[in-house]
């Protein structure tokens, strides 16, 4: 999915090439896409963009008389900058944006069609959407603590949750975490003060580094290869490979459709986190650290 440092280069690209032009066709092939009725979608056509902004993990382009369209692009969900009148064809297509001067095409991959897009009137209307987490670059360390620990959740949880913290998910939170040398398990109301200021520091540092890094590769182009996996990330999509900090071995463990990537000799003093389902099947004899875990597979090899 894309998060934030991809909706920042996202915005940034499209601020380039829409902003003060008008709009004038929305097409749409994918019936769920479009999620509210009011006011119509028609009612966009024929206005001109205003400002372009950031919704947590969405992209909201402000028309005239304060009309927003609202883009949540979710896992799949892919931009495209084509020439005017660029045809939409599916599977993948959703729905196409077609300004004055060129055409932006929304695609998703995949089966399960979860994007969404809202038309809505005014500051209520996007208040309606906004899920009320904390933007970390608008937040000082007192109150990224009163939100890290209102509630007692583990620290992935916590900061990928839209309600506490704004547009971080699975990749960055990994990347934060490996970079505060903190375990994706670590309970949030057990935290010290040191650690959550360094989690803070990571956070803030972690954020910058991406979007300073897909500026640079994106350039004056538009984001054509937005990825929750890049070669440059330290743990996130890099199970079984060496950590770039200690040499050993990072790991993961999955919870239902989401999956935490870490490396046990940074984050969790050498020890391995449970993995929900095989900790189940394994019970008592689930290994406790990534050297028992070698010789647990190598009995598995030799029986």
């Amino acid at each position: 999915m894309p998060e934030l440092p991809d909706i920042v280069v996202y915005i940034e690209a499209l601020a380039q090439r829409i902003v003060g032009k008008r709009l004038n066709i929305v097409r749409i092939i994918a019936p769920s896409l479009l999620r509210t009725a009011t006011p119509p979608l028609g009612e966009s056509e024929g206005k001109r963009v205003i400002q372009i902004r950031r919704l947590g993990k969405r992209i909201c382009i402000g028309l005239e008389d304060d009309r927003w369209l609202v883009l949540h692009l979710m896992i799949a969900g892919r931009l495209h900058w084509k020439p005017l009148g660029a045809k939409l064809a599916r599977p993948r297509g959703l729905a196409a944006f077609d300004f004055e001067n060129g055409t932006l095409l929304w695609t998703e991959a995949g089966s399960q069609k979860r994007a969404s897009l809202h038309f809505v009137q005014g500051k209520a209307g996007l208040q309606a959407l906004d899920p009320g987490g904390v933007e970390i670059f608008g937040s000082d360390l007192e109150g990224f603590a009163k939100a890290l620990q209102a509630e007692n959740h583990t620290l992935k949880r916590a900061l990928t949750d839209p309600r506490i913290f704004s547009g971080i998910g699975n990749a960055y939170s990994d990347e934060v975490l490996f970079q505060a040398q903190l375990s994706p398990m670590q309970l949030t109301q057990k935290m010290t003060p040191e650690q959550t200021a360094r989690l803070f520091a990571a956070t803030h540092a972690t954020l910058q580094e991406w979007i300073d890094r897909l500026r640079s590769e994106t350039g004056d182009k538009f984001p054509e290869k937005v990825t929750a996996f890049h070669d440059e990330m330290a743990v996130h999509g890099k199970y079984k490979e060496k950590c770039r900090r200690c040499g050993n071995v990072i790991q993961r463990i999955r919870y239902g459709s989401s999956e935490a990537n870490y490396c046990p000799f940074c984050q969790t003093d050498n020890k391995l986190l449970a993995d929900r389902s095989l900790s189940r099947l394994l019970k008592e004899d689930w290994p406790k650290t990534p050297e028992a875990m070698e010789t647990h597979i190598e009995r598995r090899k030799r029986s």
